[in-house]
């Protein structure tokens, strides 16, 4: 029996990942990331329980753009930028073809 992956989608991974390697590149201690992100479960939960996957992932998104803008390393404007070229990319890219950034 082929086991369930761990993150439901690829993203997940992703983003869990890039914040465990900034973590250990020394940009910031565990345990001031973990309190934001904690603080950002909270506030995301009030209305009612998340479900551990896009909702959990998206609120981790959330808390790691604040911090690195916080802390200096991505400024709000530019991940929005940056986001939206990706949007488009992905959006305008055939299925199954690997999404490519155009000024990449």
């Amino acid at each position: 029996m082929k086991p369930e992956p761990v993150f439901e989608a690829p993203w997940h991974a992703q983003v869990f990942a890039l914040t465990v390697h900034l973590n250990e590149a020394g940009h910031f201690e565990w345990g001031a990331w973990a309190e934001r992100f904690g603080a950002t479960l909270k506030q995301h939960g009030v209305a009612r329980e998340l479900n551990g996957g896009e909702d959990y992932f998206a609120a981790w998104l959330e808390t790691l753009e604040g911090f690195l803008a916080e802390i200096g390393m991505a400024a709000p404007a530019e991940v929005g930028v940056l986001r939206d070229a990706w949007e488009a990319a992905y959006l305008s890219t055939p299925h199954g073809a690997p999404v490519k950034l155009a000024d990449a």
